[in-house]
C-alpha cells in the first residue's frame, strides 16, 4: 500500500466537541477525495480506549471519558476501527515496513512523549484495558541512574523516575541539561556528535544505555523478534546501531536481542498503519 495524498490540520484540542468536528472534517475529505461514501477509514489516537466501556483516556487530547466511536457513529451511522497510534505505528512497520516477516513485533515511538505498540502474527493481540504497551510510564531500573548519577525526574503522569523522563526527546534534552550544563536542542547535541564533540557523543551514549534498559523490559516480558524505532529520535544518525551495541550490554545473559531497526515509513507510519488495519478488517467483513 502506498501513500497517495496526505492532509494534515492543527488537532482541535479546546474540547471535546471541537476535536470531534475535526476528526469528521478529515473523515468527510477522505471519503469526498475518494468517491466512496463508505470508504474504509481507520482512526489512531493516542491514549487508549477501554473496550469494556468504549471510554477513551488520553492526557493531549480532549477525549478523556468520552465515546469517540459513538460520536462518529451519530455523525456518520458506521463505525470505524480505532486503534493506539503506536499500535498503528507497529501494525504499519509489520506490514511491509522495517519489521516485515518478524513474527513478533514492537513498535517504540521516541519523541516528546514515549510508547509503544505491539502485533503478534501480523496481529494487535487482545488487551483487557485496551492498553498499548505503555513502556513510558514504567521506572527506569536504579542501576542505570545510579550507574549514571541522575536522579529522579517527576514526571507529568504523577510518578517519578517514568523512563519518558529519561528516553523521549523531551527527557534526552533534560539530561543534556543535566549532564553539560547547558540547555542545547537534540539536533545541536546530535550535530556536535556527529562532529566529535566528546562530551556530546557521551550524552548519547548514555542515552542510548538508557533507551536498552526499556528494551530489556520490553524483551523480558514479550520477547520480541523485531523492535523498530520511530519519533524524533529515530533521525539522530546511527541510533539503530547505537541502541543495539547498548542493547548487547545490557541485556539478560545469553539471551538473543531483537533486530533494532528505524522506521521505514516515517512519522507518516502510524496513518498508513490504521488505514491498513481499517483495509483489512473492511476484507474480513466481505
Amino acid at each position: 500500500m502506498e501513500t497517495v495524498l496526505t492532509r494534515r490540520i492543527p488537532t482541535p484540542v479546546s474540547d471535546f466537541d471541537a476535536f470531534a468536528v475535526g476528526l469528521a472534517e478529515q473523515i468527510e475529505w477522505l471519503t469526498t477525495k475518494a468517491g466512496k461514501p463508505a470508504l474504509p477509514v481507520g482512526i489512531s489516537l493516542p491514549g487508549w480506549v477501554d473496550p469494556a466501556t468504549n471510554e477513551a483516556f488520553a492526557s493531549n487530547i480532549p477525549i478523556t471519558g468520552r465515546d469517540v466511536g459513538a460520536a462518529l457513529f451519530k455523525r456518520f451511522g458506521r463505525h470505524f476501527p480505532l486503534m493506539n497510534d503506536c499500535m498503528a505505528f507497529a501494525y504499519s512497520e509489520a506490514h511491509g515496513g522495517a519489521a516485515a516477516g518478524a513474527k513478533v513485533v514492537i513498535g517504540l515511538i521516541i519523541g516528546t512523549g514515549m510508547g509503544a505498540g505491539i502485533v503478534i502474527g501480523g496481529e494487535i493481540p487482545p488487551r483487557f484495558n485496551g492498553l498499548a504497551l505503555e513502556i513510558g510510564h514504567t521506572g527506569m531500573p536504579a542501576r542505570v541512574l545510579v550507574e549514571q548519577n541522575l536522579p529522579l525526574i517527576p514526571c507529568g503522569c504523577g510518578k517519578s523516575g517514568c523512563m519518558e523522563r529519561y528516553v523521549s526527546g523531551t527527557g534526552l534534552a533534560d539530561i543534556s541539561k543535566i549532564k553539560l550544563g547547558i540547555a542545547i536542542s537534540n539536533e545541536e547535541l546530535s550535530r556536535r556528535a556527529e562532529a566529535g564533540d566528546p562530551a556530546a557523543g557521551k550524552v548519547l551514549d548514555d542515552w542510548a544505555e538508557l533507551t536498552a534498559e526499556a528494551l530489556v523490559t520490553m524483551q523480558l516480558v514479550v520477547d520480541p523478534d523485531c523492535i523498530v524505532l520511530g519519533g524524533g529520535l529515530s533521525n539522530i544518525t546511527g541510533v539503530a546501531e547505537r541502541v543495539t551495541q547498548a542493547f548487547e550490554r545490557r541485556k539478560l545473559g545469553t539471551t538473543r536481542i531483537p533486530a533494532v531497526r528505524t522506521a521505514r515509513f516515517g512519522d507518516s507510519s502510524g496513518a498508513r498503519g490504521v488505514a491498513l488495519f481499517a483495509l483489512n478488517k473492511a476484507g474480513e467483513r466481505h
